[in-house]
């Protein structure tokens, strides 16, 4: 006789319980990542004020050096080997209280500390609102722009700062950018931030970056416009005008800060005499921000290794040897979390530095 055994529920119920368990420990981890993530969440909220305060306090630092740096009497002008860009400071920083100043040395605060991660003036570049016809055409010559493209975008940079609506031959008002994809309006101000000149007529990738432009995703705009777009060919110019413009500044050129891209925007200053200028400001071993630099007192000093008069006249109309607008870099940091913030600086005297705008980033 054959016997029958009837299907045991045992088998079946432990198969439940280790779904059942396997179940709850997912659950359990979610939890536990959840309830983690939202105390980092909180734990960053809670740091958020004091980190701000304690950018503003780098910021502070930054003003102080700044400060001291215009009161040392031996040294009238700003260069890179200055402690304040980074440098080991001139012969004079050792008789003032900069002389035991680092830049790079984080500060202790509180339970956190600050590190001012980099401070540039901002007259090491071509205030773009401020420039003129003369060095806004020479910038682009320099770079090796087509001269039958030249007028266009020349034309096209002043009339979108202009506040008229009178269109420069070659050039561009509201009219044309409306009957773009998507339109637009010209702006007729001055321009706010460098990158607004990606919207002007005229203007493409190569010109604004220079060599960084396959570094840069094009913008929807840029590849409908009548002008040409992102992929317009090989064209590679050495440098873009976002090297050598800026959107504020004094308007004077630092001649002792600025690069060779910047100073050949100047109408009569060549490749050559650019090598020559930044030659001179390195000293002996030809490295700008070294304790061995020789920066200019005056533009008039030029005279020694230009022989024109005219071209150390035109240098000495657009160019000067301080620098009063400056952008200072803080990075505060407590317990592993950290903000960067930026701050603008306008300089006006030793006892007179004005914070213009402070953002984090």
């Amino acid at each position: 006789m054959t016997i029958i055994r009837g299907t045991t529920p045992r088998g079946i119920a432990l198969i439940v319980v280790l779904i059942s368990i396997v179940v709850l420990s997912v659950l359990a981890v979610g939890f536990a990542y959840s309830m983690k993530v939202e105390t980092r969440l909180a734990r960053n909220a809670s740091y958020d004020t004091e980190l701000e305060w304690m950018g503003r306090s780098g910021v502070e630092v930054a003003r102080w050096v700044l400060g001291q740096q215009l009161l040392i009497a031996a040294e009238p002008y700003d260069s890179l080997n200055q402690k304040w860009a980074g440098g080991p400071g001139g012969l004079a920083t050792s008789n003032s209280p900069l002389a035991d100043f680092d830049l790079s040395q984080p500060i202790d605060m509180g339970d956190g500390k600050v590190v001012i991660t980099k401070i540039t003036d901002l007259e090491r570049k071509i205030n773009i609102n401020l420039a003129d016809e003369r060095i806004l055409q020479q910038a682009l010559v320099s770079m090796g722009v087509d001269a039958a493209e030249t007028p266009t975008v020349v034309n096209s940079i002043l009339d979108w700062i202009d506040p008229d609506d009178v269109m420069r031959v070659g050039g561009a008002e509201s009219d044309f950018y409306q009957a773009l994809t998507p339109p637009y309006v010209a702006k007729n101000g001055p321009i706010d931030d460098i990158s607004e000149l990606l919207l002007i007529k005229g203007m493409t990738p190569e010109l604004f970056w220079g060599p960084a432009c396959t570094n840069h995703s094009p913008a929807a705009f840029q590849a409908k416009g009548p002008w040409g777009g992102w992929n317009q060919g090989p064209l590679v110019y050495p440098f873009g005008l976002v090297d050598v413009f800026s959107t504020i500044s004094s308007g004077r050129i630092n001649i002792n800060t600025a690069s060779a891209s910047v100073l050949q925007a100047i109408p009569m200053i060549d490749q050559n005499i650019a090598a020559e200028i930044l030659r001179m400001r390195a000293g002996p071993d030809g490295v700008d921000g070294t304790m061995d630099d020789t920066p200019l007192r005056n533009a008039g000093e030029l005279v020694n290794v230009i022989p024109s008069m005219q071209i150390v006249g035109q240098l000495q109309r657009y160019c000067d040897v301080r620098s009063r607008t400056f952008e200072v870099r803080v990075d505060a940091e407590i317990s592993g979390y950290t903000r960067h913030f930026v701050a603008i600086l306008g300089r006006n005297s030793p006892r007179d530095i004005q914070i213009l705008s402070f953002y984090s980033q």
